[in-house]
């Protein structure tokens, strides 16, 4: 009876929330945002590491008020907000800014159930942006800094007997106005930074254990010897304790075994089954701790058998590996921001959406871009067979003054020694948090020159804090020579560093692509100025040119690439660079058009590239250039150019003519061009235009050209290519090279 009136009662509170709450006004939202109600919010169990069968769900309706930064907790609350999305959310319920000088206040009420009488209460957060105070019953029990860790805190003590208990909670969040690490937020969103998001926008829940219990699990997987690691951090357990750990893979009992309790346990693995993107087996676990044949603790796990390492194949280019087997990853940059939820997916059905969609367009890999997803998206990249890089949110202050931000820059940003410890405390506390999940199997702790320092040292104590993943460091822009692999980053690109000059690590595409359209009816913000580093009005168009993109990649592979990471998964505010628009109603390009392009990426990777005019194998010179417009028929017949053996210099504004007349002996199955060049560009093969694009900007690499298609127009002798550059857009260089690839 107790049990019914009790039902009754919560329904009724329920139907009086759900009438308190409507979405705020936004431009853009998704199908699931629109089903969120505050009964149905976020309802699955945040922890599948470690799910123990006694918990309770604190998301919901909490009262909410904005006061200065430094005033005293209120007596009054504003209104109803809708946990766990952040603030500046439409599904929080508010859709108002949190400024650096105010501070985000919540409160709750929640009860204990009567069962929970003799057990310990673990209040938890899975993340809350920025520095986070919570009391419990007018208590102060925490302080907390950092938006992407959980945290969580033993209440038991500040408890009241029977009755209701009171939850208070206080936010700070500066935002870009300090050095913390905020990944892309910003009070002025624009370009590639985002709306900000402060407060609680992960689960808050709470845990009942036994005051014997385990703390954390760790299993480590050794593939080699085909036997798992299992380490526990541990309450008051000793070995007057037992330990059952019992395995199952599928319906499958593989092991049912008892120890007296130790914080450490190899187990064998007879018939092991191991991960990989194609064929995700997991492992189902439960852990029971018991005393005096008492149940004290149990909860349910899981593991993988998988191995991230590196290897050298035939031709001595250094290869991600997988299981001691080369594995291409192919991946997307993915932001993981909602119009709706901003970094709090409306559900975790739409957060599933994206994962599943990527593996039916055949990617295997996933760049989670400065930002921590809830511990259930990494469960499901374990499921449903994801590789992952995760990325450290970065952190420096504001957008505009990032003198510290360049290209190749000679020295690490010096970063003030609080702002360092901070970032690195963070840092620890996200691969303690993550290093469960067996699909993660990369580190990038700097991405860019955004906030990078001290290198050397951070890669360093990546990889001797956790010796099973590879570490990035960092992706893109300023290399120190050190990590696991060389990450270059070329938009639209593709492109690749010189794989000779690093041996020992792989070379990486970290970014490339960010091919835009505008979908009409399903962008962010109409009025103001939706851009990709290309875009294009015509689907049709922006196929043809993915297509080409991806086959670069290709023959990129066989000159040693490992990876390519494309920009990006979704369309992101005013980015139009995604492969789905942002409120996740449109895919741009056929999944399966788009599985059926990337499969010769993931092709046999030992074939070969053979430069046929490249001057570092050639002791002649091979670029004949003018300034000036040729005779019409330059193209084909006699003409007198300057000779060059450096590449061109051009100066902004001005027009470059080159050619060269290649004799092969052998006609070959296919070519490729590498091209280095800005301005308009033309390219001919015996006189036939074959490629042509306007405002090529080049940077710091190549652009890769496919002449596969066109391979009619050679022939064995007398073959001219020749390339028309006009308007260059800086002073530079133009220069070209051709490559055949053999098996």
């Amino acid at each position: 009876m107790y049990k019914l009136l009790t039902s009754i009662l919560v329904l009724a509170v329920l139907s009086v929330q759900a009438q308190d709450y409507k979405p705020a006004p936004v431009s853009l939202s998704t199908k699931w945002g629109r089903e969120v109600r505050p009964d149905n919010v976020w309802q699955q169990h945040p922890r599948p590491q470690m799910q123990r069968v006694a918990w309770q769900n604190l998301n919901g309706l909490w009262n909410y008020s904005i006061q200065k930064k430094g005033a005293a907790k209120p007596t009054q609350y504003d209104s109803k907000i809708l946990v766990p999305f952040a603030i500046e959310s439409s599904l929080s319920g508010v859709g108002k800014p949190l400024l650096p000088e105010q501070e985000l206040w919540y409160n709750r009420n929640f009860s204990i159930p009567a069962d929970w009488a003799d057990k310990n209460i673990i209040l938890h957060f899975e993340a809350v942006d920025w520095e986070t105070k919570v009391w419990v019953n007018g208590k102060q029990v925490i302080t907390h800094k950092g938006g992407s860790d959980p945290f969580q805190v033993n209440i038991t003590p500040y408890l009241k007997g029977k009755g209701e208990q009171e939850i208070v909670v206080s936010v700070w969040d500066p935002t870009d106005t300090d050095l913390q690490a905020r990944g892309k937020q910003v009070l002025d969103p624009q370009g590639i930074w985002y709306k900000a998001v402060s407060g609680i926008w992960q689960t808050v829940w709470l845990e009942a254990v036994s005051k014997e219990h385990i703390v954390n699990v760790y299993p480590m997987p050794d593939v080699d010897r085909s036997r798992v690691y299992f380490t526990f951090q541990a309450e008051n357990l000793t070995r007057s304790h037992e330990l059952n750990i019992s395995i199952k893979n599928g319906n499958v009992v593989v092991k049912d075994t008892t120890f007296f309790f130790q914080n450490s346990v190899i187990l064998p693995i007879p018939d092991a089954k191991l991960w990989t993107p194609a064929d995700p087996q997991l492992y189902y676990t439960t852990i029971t701790i018991k005393k005096k044949g008492k149940i004290v603790d149990q909860f349910n796990t899981y593991f993988a058998l998988r191995k991230i390492n590196m290897i050298k194949d035939k031709n001595g280019y250094m290869r991600l590996a997988l299981n001691n087997k080369p594995v291409f990853h192919l991946g997307t940059l993915d932001q993981g921001w909602w119009p709706d939820g901003l970094l709090t997916p409306p559900s975790e059905t739409a957060m599933m959406f994206d994962i599943v969609k990527l593996k039916e367009m055949g990617f295997n890999t996933i760049r989670k871009h400065i930002k921590v997803e809830p511990s259930r998206y990494y469960y499901m990249t374990d499921s449903i067979g994801m590789l992952v890089w995760q990325d450290m949110p970065s952190g420096f202050k504001g957008t505009n003054d990032l003198s510290f931000v360049k290209h190749d820059n000679p020295q690490d940003w010096v970063r003030p020694q609080e702002s360092a410890a901070q970032f690195e405390k963070e840092w620890k506390a996200i691969i303690d948090h993550l290093r469960f999940f067996p699909s993660i199997a990369m580190w990038v702790p700097f991405n860019e020159g955004w906030g990078q320092y001290d290198t050397r040292r951070i890669a360093a104590w990546t990889q001797q804090y956790d010796r099973t993943r590879l570490v990035d460091a960092p992706s893109g822009w300023t290399d120190r020579g050190v990590g696991d692999v060389l990450d270059v980053h070329q938009y639209p690109g593709p492109a690749m560093g010189v794989v000779d000059q690093n041996p020992w690590r792989a070379m990486v595409l970290g970014e490339f692509g960010g091919l835009g359209l505008v979908v009409k009816d399903h962008i962010w913000d109409p009025n103001k100025r939706n851009w990709g580093y290309k875009t294009y009005t015509e689907s049709d168009t922006l196929i043809k040119e993915y297509t080409e993109l991806m086959h670069n990649v290709a023959l990129m592979v066989k000159r040693g690439l490992s990876a390519a990471i494309y920009t990006q998964t979704t369309d992101v505010e005013g980015e139009v660079n995604g492969l789905i628009t942002y409120d996740r109603e449109v895919v741009k390009i056929p999944e399966a058009l788009l599985k059926q392009v990337h499969q010769p990426i993931y092709n046999d990777a030992d074939g070969r590239i053979l430069f046929v005019n490249q001057r570092t194998e050639m002791d002649r010179p091979f670029i004949f250039s003018s300034h000036q417009q040729p005779a019409a028929d330059w193209l084909t017949g006699p003409v007198k150019f300057e000779k060059s053996k450096q590449p061109v210099e051009v100066k902004k504004g001005n027009n470059v003519y080159l050619y060269q007349d290649i004799d092969f002996g052998k006609v070959p199955e296919g070519l490729g061009l590498k091209l280095y060049a800005s301005g308009d560009v033309k390219i001919f093969i015996n006189g036939e235009l074959v490629w042509q694009e306007k405002d090529v900007r080049t940077r710091r690499h190549s652009d890769d050209i496919n002449l596969t298609s066109f391979m009619h127009l050679i022939k064995q002798w007398n073959n001219r290519i020749a390339i028309e550059v006009t308007g260059a857009t800086r002073d530079g260089i133009i220069d070209f090279s051709l490559y055949q690839w053999l098996k």
